[in-house]
């Protein structure tokens, strides 16, 4: 139950023989869902042995409120934030690595996850990021403009003229099949509101990609038609992490976990986890600064209490 009072769906997949070696959180994409375009992203993570947890946002999969309305982008986040931290504080998982882990709207909550903490997380992983919405769907100026006034008025309906996206997200026709025969996908061109907001929030964060200074890994396909990867390459050269990677893929297409070839798929998984396997084994920097600080504090109260 999140702070507005909505039940929101959660999901998680474990490693069955092991102790999870680090918690990786998944951001899903706009009008997608945890249970089914995420579970093969969540078994072959936890196969890997980390332990994996999903949230359908307001309005998405089998949470509640308005099929495909984003009425706040910041009450999304905050949502996966609340339920994400709270998972990170219990008392068996203080001691292990964050990883973030966000597809195409979903590395947009993941940046603006980084910028609420930036001091939270480990490392993230960026697939296909909504950092701008690429110019072959996004309507004209001229358009927009009048749609954004109408937002004001009819916030939820659907009018905003866009291709299919599931024809242009997903390279293999099996899947654009199960995605349309999935009741908890949205399908509907997207409401007046949602689109103004996600409009909003990928245009701040193309202005703001200097700020960026967690640990991070970008996997992009070069013939992404739904968001720009020129983009991620802008994220990947203005970023102020010290520790950056871009994967550009010659070939694929926007839905790189899921929609794509097999091999593709197999490919893209191979560098994700290779590259947050190589993130757990340089150790938790982010907990020994913790501890340094909780001795330090621990030891200027113990000299002032022998002071006194």
């Amino acid at each position: 139950m999140n702070s507005r009072g909505m039940k929101l769906f959660t999901c998680r997949w474990l490693p069955v023989h092991c102790e999870p070696k680090a918690l990786i959180f998944l951001c899903h994409g706009y009008a997608m869902e945890s249970t089914t375009s995420m579970k093969g992203c969540g078994t072959r993570l936890a196969k890997a042995g980390y332990g994996v947890y999903g949230m359908d946002y307001e309005g998405h999969g089998k949470s509640s409120g308005l099929a495909g309305y984003i009425p706040n982008f910041e009450d999304l986040v905050n949502d996966c934030s609340d339920h994400f931290t709270s998972i990170c504080e219990k008392k068996g998982n203080l001691k292990k690595m964050r990883i973030l882990m966000g597809e195409s709207m979903g590395g947009a909550v993941l940046l603006l996850l980084h910028r609420k903490k930036p001091n939270y997380w480990d490392g993230a992983v960026l697939v296909a990021p909504m950092c701008k919405i690429a110019d072959d769907i996004r309507p004209h100026p001229m358009v927009m403009n009048v749609l954004t006034k109408l937002s004001r008025v009819i916030p939820t309906w659907k009018i905003i003229p866009t291709p299919d996206i599931i024809d242009v997200a997903f390279r293999v026709q099996a899947i654009r099949d199960e995605v349309r025969s999935n009741p908890y996908c949205y399908k509907g061109k997207p409401r007046l509101l949602t689109g103004n907001q996600l409009l909003k929030v990928s245009t701040e964060l193309e202005t703001r990609l200097k700020e960026v200074s967690v640990p991070f890994l970008i996997v992009h396909g070069e013939d992404d038609k739904v968001t720009d990867p020129s983009v991620s390459k802008l994220l990947y050269e203005s970023a102020s992490s010290t520790d950056k990677t871009f994967k550009l893929y010659p070939g694929m297409w926007h839905s790189l976990i899921y929609g794509e070839l097999p091999e593709n798929i197999e490919i893209v998984f191979s560098d994700v986890i290779n590259w947050i396997d190589a993130k757990i084994a340089t150790g938790n920097s982010r907990l020994e600064i913790e501890q340094k600080r909780a001795n330090d504090i621990k030891t200027s109260a113990t000299s002032t209490s022998n002071y006194l």
